[in-house]
């Protein structure tokens, strides 16, 4: 995927994906930066942290387990973890995305 694309899905974002957004922009959840929207390989990844090599993904209905999978292990082969959420749980429970998140993301630092 090219920066193009990934700046056309940032214009995109579903309304789960805003909502994480708004929570995590600014090191808003541990002090941890995320960027949304990031090329990774030939993917773009919905949130991702540089620094603990952590992806977030917010899935919807249109996602398949197969395509998700592949994603995921690309993902992984360059060294990412990779977390999943679905577009109902952050919108139905966002604290318990966020901290999830966080303990991910912690965890992932102090290695």
């Amino acid at each position: 995927m090219t920066v193009a694309t990934a700046r056309a899905l940032r214009r995109r974002m579903t309304d789960a994906e805003r909502v994480l957004w708004n929570h995590l922009r600014h090191r808003s959840v541990g002090g941890i930066k995320f960027r949304r929207q990031q090329p990774i390989g030939p993917f773009v990844a919905d949130f991702a942290c540089w620094n603990a090599r952590l992806v977030v993904e917010i899935d919807g209905g249109q996602h398949t387990g197969d395509r998700d999978a592949e994603r995921t292990r690309a993902m992984q082969s360059e060294g990412w973890h990779v977390i999943r959420f679905w577009n109902h749980d952050v919108l139905a429970n966002p604290d318990g995305v966020l901290l999830a998140i966080l303990d991910t993301a912690r965890a992932r630092l102090r290695t």
